[in-house]
């Protein structure tokens, strides 16, 4: 069976390059869509009441979806998340410590801290500028080895075993020695050509400079950064792009917020009211009202993905021995019986069918119970949407590393899955 998306390796490659940031993510789908007819609609504006194709942002998060064919029906939804852990810029970032200049910088979500010693880091996000009486967003990237977090030499550890981080004093990088002509915030002004007194705030944040790419002996695997969770924003963004010119029976949706790594209770996280207000605002500017927006929801159902963690060959003890799960195996289903993921009878089902319509395999995961298990935005949602959910994945190694691994065929599998669970 042909496949149902152009999604491919590479093509995740490139956008993973793309995207630094969650807000750079943002930019790329928007950009990814718009190119297939998407038209953006901004918050505090009336939204047409034509069916037709739209996307709407909210900081590092965005909601796009489709009524051009089937406009009054329930919604098939797909959620990510933009985010990933890396290490974030403090608020006072300039450090002189031995001679070294330094930047302060903070661990964010739950990375896998020693996998950011000794590589080559820029600086991506976005800086709030004074725009006369106002401010707006200015997006920052630099793609030049700017920064570096030094591991200590093997000759000053204690046992020669490794050291263990502290995420207060062992992870701030430095720039450069001597006295520095800029401050840290005054150099990313330079580099976007703005006043450094302009400068009012900043999400800033680290990345790895080593592009993604295709490797292994028969180019069968993807090394990346930020698999966890752009596998996920790629793969969906794919099948919305075919979902929105086949689904004649629903209302496909994607939907991808910011700050999963962190519990998602932000303005524009899981938690927030973007979900159902964007879901209620397509119903109401069809002309419906609240009972038509409730009906719709009851129908509907979401599909959360996240990666899901592959059997690793080095450590398959720590894994439940009845549910391998390999890469290049298929999409991913991700079951736990205390709710760390949404899953349930109805939601697996769903799944399963969009895998068979695909002609794509299905992996079952469970985590170990006697370790504790990870979550998604999936329970997140459904908690706050009343929504049918379903968690579901692809699969790789290494999640929370700074570089992570998965299978290339997975990624095209991934996608048709979610186009056919979109509708499509």
């Amino acid at each position: 069976m042909a496949s149902l998306t152009s999604a491919t390796a590479a093509g995740l490659c490139s956008f993973v390059d793309a995207s630094p940031s969650p807000f750079h993510v943002v930019e790329t789908v928007a950009s990814e869509l718009a190119a297939h007819g998407f038209t953006a609609v901004a918050e505090t504006d009336a939204w047409p009441s034509e069916p037709g194709r739209y996307l709407v942002v909210r900081g590092g998060s965005i909601i796009a979806w489709s009524t051009e064919r089937a406009p009054d029906a329930a919604f098939r939804i797909v959620g990510g998340h933009t985010d990933s852990p890396n290490l974030r810029v403090k608020q006072n970032p300039d450090l002189d410590v031995a001679g070294w200049q330094m930047v302060a910088l903070e661990p964010y979500g739950g990375a896998w801290l020693n996998s950011w010693l000794d590589r080559d880091l820029g600086i991506s996000g976005r800086l709030g500028v004074r725009d006369g009486g106002s401010v707006r967003d200015v997006l920052v990237r630099v793609d030049r080895p700017i920064l570096r977090v030094p591991q200590l030499a093997i000759h000053l550890s204690e046992d020669r075993k490794g050291v263990h981080l502290d995420p207060q004093n062992d992870v701030n990088a430095i720039w450069g020695v001597g006295r520095s002509p800029h401050s840290f915030i005054g150099f990313l002004a330079d580099e976007v050509g703005v006043d450094p007194g302009d400068v009012l705030g900043w999400e800033l944040m680290t990345h790895d400079l080593n592009p993604a790419a295709v490797v292994g002996l028969s180019d069968d695997l993807v090394s990346s950064p930020r698999l966890d969770n752009q596998g996920t924003c790629y793969a969906g963004t794919e099948a919305l792009v075919v979902a929105a010119a086949q689904a004649d029976d629903c209302i496909p949706v994607l939907a991808l917020f910011d700050h999963e790594e962190v519990g998602s209770m932000s303005d524009r996280g899981a938690f927030s009211d973007l979900m159902n207000t964007v879901l209620e605002r397509i119903v109401l500017s069809r002309g419906g009202g609240r009972e038509e927006f409730l009906r719709a929801m009851a129908g509907s159902i979401h599909a959360s993905g996240d990666m899901a963690h592959a059997t690793h060959p080095n450590y398959v003890s720590r894994h439940e021995p009845a549910h391998r799960i390999e890469v290049n195996g298929g999409p991913v289903l991700k079951v736990n019986q205390n709710l760390r993921y949404a899953t349930d009878a109805a939601g697996a089902a769903a799944f399963a069918l969009a895998c068979e319509r695909a002609d794509v395999p299905l992996q079952r995961y469970v985590h170990r119970a006697d370790l504790p298990c990870g979550s998604t935005i999936g329970p997140i949602t459904a908690s706050r949407t009343g929504l049918s959910t379903v968690d579901v994945g692809a699969a790789q190694l290494a999640m929370h590393s700074a570089r992570e691994v998965m299978g290339a065929h997975d990624v095209d599998m991934y996608a048709d899955a979610l186009a056919a669970f979109l509708g499509a």
